[in-house]
């Protein structure tokens, strides 16, 4: 992208200092944009640990329940 449109500003008149400053300042809001997009997207390894917590909590979750079914079913006993 970056040659197509410095050549296209060139072939309108423009200097050569001012296409490459303006080719610059595109590249520059491409590329906040983009770290923008990344500090909000989920990555997979994001998404793994995500995933890791979720069972964690599930298993912990689910042996409490259990100890605590088992606790009451011993007192009623």
């Amino acid at each position: 992208m970056e040659l197509e449109l410095y050549s296209a500003l060139q072939e309108a008149g423009v200097s050569e200092a001012r296409a490459r400053a303006v080719v610059e300042s595109v590249n520059k809001a491409i590329d906040s944009r983009y770290s923008l997009h990344a500090q909000q997207l989920a990555t997979r390894g994001d998404l793994a640990e995500m995933e890791t917590r979720i069972i964690k909590w599930n298993i912990g979750a689910i042996m409490a329940s259990v100890g605590i079914f088992a606790t009451v079913m011993k007192m009623l006993g």
